[in-house]
């Protein structure tokens, strides 16, 4: 972007169109000059999310709307001299009608990857109950489903608006995606004079007595429905407590009343974040702990027990230990060690001043750190990818140990896998390029670990909107300072002790820079960043210094939508 603008030779200035292209021009003398896309962050035309404009599908370049069913056409160009303006309904939707809402199915066809973060996702199930889902929902535009190699275990995706949709190659991407767009089918009108018209005639004075018996045959069902629902909400509720019950490697299970009276009726607040408020407590054994309650249960079951599976069957002195939970009924709380100091993010972003932190410290966190994650990745029964690493998931006790905490992210991956298909998930800013195809591996922490290196070496978050225009996005920041050889610019000038390491804290950038590396390949394992910290293996010399496009979702939010973040961590937040 920079070089784009910093080198004009006459008055410039960028749109952004309609495509989804943030488009530079330049004035030539008699007209303007497209000098190309400043984002260009996709790999092809038809990544981009309106390139086809509505309901539109894109295949190598081209435009066009959803193919007919049974001779039937749901869709029209809105314009056919311009198929890049899109589809629209034939018949819109309607949902008094929604008796004849249908499915056109559409193979081989996926969405653009910026998944809309209020659509309706499920993970873990099949093609059948994903479109069941979407004409359950009258706001869903259609089912989007997508799975490796079970179909029974697939990820299904409701949208409430459809941009453009594309073709998609199963050999390429290696998963399969189908598109089952919702349309009305044609209504019936009956005719003067058909058997419909004339048995409507011959309804006469049994209107009123068929009302009668309608009405008590509807309150008969409506009662017989209420009820079965309440016996399935209190057997699905059974459900889930057994579920917990299996759980392995948990030390105790707490019921909501013991937690209560530990947190005192949870009147001590210490931190919080997404759908969870944590507090401080006391066992009955006199050991102080810290308590998450989730505040929104039927949004974050599902991480609720990511992270109680995951943490519960790992033990390392470089991850939060777990002590316990409660799953009572609709109660979902969380029980960990307590530490006393809180989250990295207030220690090394200045919220307390008087509370600087050397660069033995910084030094020694990073490398609890980078331990605590190579458990993860190599040393457990599955890899584990945490896939939400930032400062505020960075736990220190009394000793400014640090220990990885929020398993609500997390995946497992097999051993003999190389990669997951996932939906995008963790907080921008700290997002691998790689999370635009929804292919990642457990490299993705490793990219976030490069940037939480940037983050504790310089004082200050990778967006940071306090600062400067050219200064807010700390990888471009680095960039520009790789290029000038001023890379002791950018260390934390709040602490004096920082500045007396200057040699030793530029080498500890170049460890962050090879894990920062665009291509996920070419970014180190956390063992090997473990040996570089301890002193038995060197950096990588080959590195590749374009970090400014390294995160295209920080540009996407910036300049696109930045009330409307992509997919936060839901179990976040100080402990």
């Amino acid at each position: 972007m920079g070089a784009l603008v910093t080198h004009a030779s006459s008055v410039q200035y960028m749109r952004l169109e309609s495509d989804g292209h943030l488009r530079l021009y330049e004035w030539g003398g008699t007209g303007w000059n497209r000098l190309g896309d400043v984002l260009n962050v996709f790999p092809d035309e038809c990544q981009y999310p309106t390139v086809c404009g509505e309901y539109g599908i894109c295949s190598n370049g081209q435009c066009s709307c959803p193919s007919v069913k049974k001779d039937a056409t749901f869709f029209r160009q809105v314009n056919e001299r311009q198929p890049d303006l899109g589809c629209s309904l034939v018949t819109p939707l309607s949902c008094q009608s929604n008796q004849k809402h249908t499915f056109l199915p559409l193979n081989n066809i996926s969405y653009f990857n910026y998944i809309d973060p209020d659509a309706v996702a499920i993970e873990h199930t099949n093609e059948e109950i994903c479109k069941q889902a979407c004409l359950m929902n009258c706001s869903c535009k259609a089912a989007l489903f997508q799975y490796g190699g079970n179909s029974s275990d697939g990820s299904c995706y409701l949208p409430s608006q459809i941009f453009s949709l594309k073709s998609h190659d199963p050999d390429i991407y290696h998963f399969n995606s189908s598109a089952y767009v919702k349309v009305q089918a044609a209504q019936t009108v009956p005719t003067p004079g058909t058997p419909q018209t004339l048995q409507k005639k011959s309804v006469g004075a049994g209107v009123i007595v068929g009302f009668s018996i309608g009405a008590l045959f509807a309150v008969s069902v409506v009662t017989g429905f209420v009820i079965v629902l309440i016996r399935r909400r209190k057997a699905r509720e059974l459900d889930e407590e057994d579920q917990f019950d299996k759980v392995q490697g948990i030390t105790s299970r707490f019921s909501f009343e013991e937690l209560k009276i530990a947190t005192e009726n949870f009147c001590q607040k210490i931190g919080g974040g997404g759908f969870g408020s944590v507090f401080e407590g006391t066992l009955s054994d006199g050991t102080i702990v810290a308590v998450k309650r989730l505040d929104g249960v039927g949004q974050g079951k599902k991480e609720f027990l990511a992270e109680v599976e995951t943490i519960g069957s790992i033990h390392h002195v470089n991850l939060v230990r777990l002590i316990g939970f409660c799953a009572e009924k609709s109660y979902r709380l969380l029980v960990y060690e307590y530490m006393c100091n809180g989250s990295l993010d207030n220690w090394i972003f200045h919220r307390m001043q008087d509370n600087t932190l050397g660069w033995q410290i910084r030094r020694r966190i990073i490398t609890d750190i980078a331990k605590g994650l190579a458990y993860l990745h190599e040393e457990c029964r599955q890899k584990i990818a945490h896939l939400d690493i930032k400062p505020q998931n960075i736990l220190l006790d009394n000793d400014f140990n640090a220990k990885v905490s929020d398993f609500g992210l997390s995946r497992f991956i097999d051993r003999d896998q190389a990669e997951v298909i996932t939906r995008m998930r963790g907080t921008p800013g700290y997002l691998a390029p790689e999370w635009l195809t929804s292919i990642i591996t457990e490299k993705a922490d490793v990219y976030s670990y490069g940037v939480v290196i940037m983050e504790i070496i310089c004082g200050r978050k990778n967006l940071d909107y306090t600062q400067k225009e050219e200064d807010f996005h700390l990888m471009s920041l680095l960039q520009v300072k790789v290029d000038e050889n001023r890379l002791s610019d950018m260390i934390d000038n709040h602490s004096e002790d920082m500045q007396q390491h200057v040699s030793e804290i530029i080498e500890i950038m170049k460890l962050a820079m090879w894990c920062l590396q665009s291509e996920c390949n070419k970014r180190p394992s956390m063992s090997a960043v473990v040996k570089v910290l301890e002193g038995s293996l060197s950096v990588e010399s080959n590195i590749d210094y374009n970090f400014s496009n390294t995160d295209p979702l920080v540009w996407h939010n910036v300049n696109i939508d930045t009330s409307a973040p992509l997919v936060p961590s839901i179990l976040s937040g100080p402990r």
